[in-house]
């Protein structure tokens, strides 16, 4: 497993003048993000204290960030998670987990390591760099198994994946 923390997002601006701060999720949505009480930024921990979700961001207002002021001098910092703060729902993984597998086919064999995650709006698909690179839908239908102790990830994929 990776780190302790997790990078969850980035502060893309301020909200409002009492000090809230709009995150930009690099998870799976700000509804998500939203589910944390605390979040840690620069390697500092703050409690959330109120949190909504506008428009695909998080708006949040944050224990010892009251002003304007404050919440500029955020602007732009990396929004951490704690990973034993983060409960998945069975079938999903972290994208830093996934990150350096390896990807085996059932009839085809190794196919190289896990360089990327895409996150698009239909699912999450597998960047595979080896011999080639392929490019596999990370649903049912392709990925038959991830053993995360092992490192594993197996997969069944159809011939056009290859790019």
């Amino acid at each position: 497993m990776g780190a302790e923390m997790l990078e969850a997002g980035r502060i893309v601006n301020t909200h409002g003048v009492r000090g809230m701060v709009k995150i930009e999720p690099w998870c799976d949505s700000a509804e998500f993000l939203k589910g944390f009480k605390r979040l840690y930024i620069g390697g500092e921990r703050y409690d959330v204290l109120a949190a909504s979700v506008h428009k695909g961001h998080l708006l949040a207002s944050l224990d010892g960030v009251g002003t304007l002021e404050d919440a500029i001098r955020l602007k732009g910092k990396v929004v951490s998670i704690a990973r034993a703060d983060a409960k998945l729902p069975k079938g999903r993984f972290f994208i830093a987990d996934l990150i350096g597998m390896e990807v085996r086919d059932l009839s085809r064999g190794t196919l190289g390591k896990v360089v990327e995650v895409m996150t698009l709006p239909a699912n999450n698909v597998y960047v595979v760099r080896g011999e080639k690179e392929y490019m596999i839908p990370a649903v049912d239908e392709f990925i038959r198994s991830t053993d995360l102790e092992n490192r594993v990830i197996t997969v069944e994929i159809i011939d056009g994946m290859e790019v």
